[in-house]
């Protein structure tokens, strides 16, 4: 018999590398990927497009569809990674509660480094001047595996987390 499924729940403010390691991981592992931007709606898009931070209203049906996927891979045995922002506790709550399967890992870095990222991203819907309320939105999180992604590039930080979760 196999290994069970695991589910890889990548996290942190925008610009903090969660599309690079997801991606970078998951192709290590031969597993799917499932970015979190692509469960937003139109509306949600426009709305960060126009400089808007999301509320809680905004983000309840985004986050009941990326836990509708994860519930998916659980239930289909399968091993995934996904990204999401998931900046406050409550949001974490909703993707992970009652799935022993997913391992939290946390993205970390300082205002200044994320914003020149976020800059650099043309044609992208987040917008640099929204960097300061990811920042004020986070609330890290406590048991995760944290990299400050200042100190370690991309493929360290895949190989820090397959070694950390025995990948």
């Amino acid at each position: 018999m196999g290994n069970p499924a695991q589910i890889i729940l990548i996290m942190g403010v925008a610009g903090s590398g969660k599309t690079t390691v997801g991606r970078g991981l998951a192709d290590a592992l031969g597993w799917p990927y499932f970015e979190a931007d692509d469960f937003h709606s139109a509306a949600n898009k426009a709305k960060m497009a126009a400089g808007t931070p999301l509320d809680d209203d905004d983000r309840a049906p985004w986050l009941a569809a990326i836990r509708a996927e994860i519930d998916a891979c659980r239930a289909a045995g399968r091993s995934a990674v996904f990204t999401c922002s998931a900046l406050k506790e409550k949001y974490r709550r909703v993707l992970m509660d009652g799935a022993p399967e997913v391992s939290l890992v946390h993205l970390s870095g300082d205002p200044a480094t994320i914003a020149e990222r976020v800059a650099s991203r043309p044609g992208h819907y987040m917008k640099a001047g929204m960097v300061g309320s990811q920042f004020a939105a986070l609330e890290p999180p406590v048991g995760a595996l944290t990299f400050d992604t200042r100190a370690l590039r991309p493929p360290e930080i895949i190989a820090a987390i397959r070694g950390q979760l025995r990948l």
